[in-house]
């Protein structure tokens, strides 16, 4: 009997370690930084850095190049594993890892929730759902690296330009009617952390933005602000220095 006694003893012991050793494993990792890989121009990857600094989330970041003449570049075996398209921005938290930008905002959202950047009011929230579509589904997919590099150098910006002012059309419309001071009204919303990169790239392949007067303030306004400035591809560490803001 005393023998038993002994075992469960011991038993309970080990079963009280264990559970102690795995709550200090959760603990370390909960507080091991997020991983993110960025490449300093793509504007996919600005976004997340603008919505992490808004959820004021410090994590380390990892230059991936789209180029493949770069040493860090995305097209190895070693990246696929964590990103099977071989794109950026990809982010390792909370044990997982997730590979595009509009999945990983509603993550940050739904599991830090303050700031939101999501509007409560249903309606605006879902004008900002419809704004973030529309630049991350018509615009941007349109003239991002890999189709620019596909359609060749000498039609690329003519490309870019036609998609870009083509999508802008209908945003300056959308947007002459739901904008505030943001995006959607007053509010820093998705929407927002959508534009600036875009209007970046508008930038980027010269088009022309005196037709979209919405457009051209809400970029102006919002590059106020502390969260955009310290995350612009400018001030990234893998930004060459003959771009690189000092």
């Amino acid at each position: 009997m005393a023998a038993a006694r002994q075992f469960v003893n011991k038993s309970f012991l080990l079963a009280q370690l264990n559970k102690t050793s795995d709550s200090y494993v959760r603990k370390m990792s909960t507080h091991s930084l997020p991983i993110l890989y960025s490449y300093w121009p793509s504007s996919c990857s600005w976004r997340v850095r603008i919505a992490l600094a808004i959820k004021k989330i410090e994590y380390e970041i990892k230059p991936t190049s789209l180029l493949k003449t770069a040493s860090d570049h995305a097209y190895t075996e070693e990246y696929r594993a964590v990103n099977p398209m071989q794109k950026v921005p990809s982010l390792k938290i909370d044990g997982h890892t997730l590979c595009d930008s509009v999945a990983i905002m509603h993550y940050l959202d739904e599991t830090r929730p303050q700031p939101s950047i999501l509007p409560q009011d249903p309606v605006k929230r879902a004008k900002v759902r419809e704004i973030v579509e529309l630049i991350g589904s018509s615009i941007q997919p349109l003239q991002n690296s890999a189709v620019l590099n596909h359609v060749g150098k000498d039609n690329s910006l003519e490309w870019a330009q036609h998609w870009i002012n083509r999508g802008f059309q209908g945003l300056e419309k959308i947007l002459s009617q739901s904008a505030g001071k943001f995006c959607v009204g007053d509010e820093l919303t998705m929407a927002d952390i959508c534009l600036v990169p875009q209007v970046g790239n508008a930038r980027r392949y010269k088009a022309d933005l005196s037709p979209y007067p919405t457009i051209v303030r809400l970029d102006e306004e919002l590059q106020k602000l502390d969260v955009f400035i310290t995350t612009h591809p400018n001030r990234q560490p893998d930004c060459p220095p003959k771009f690189a803001q000092k």
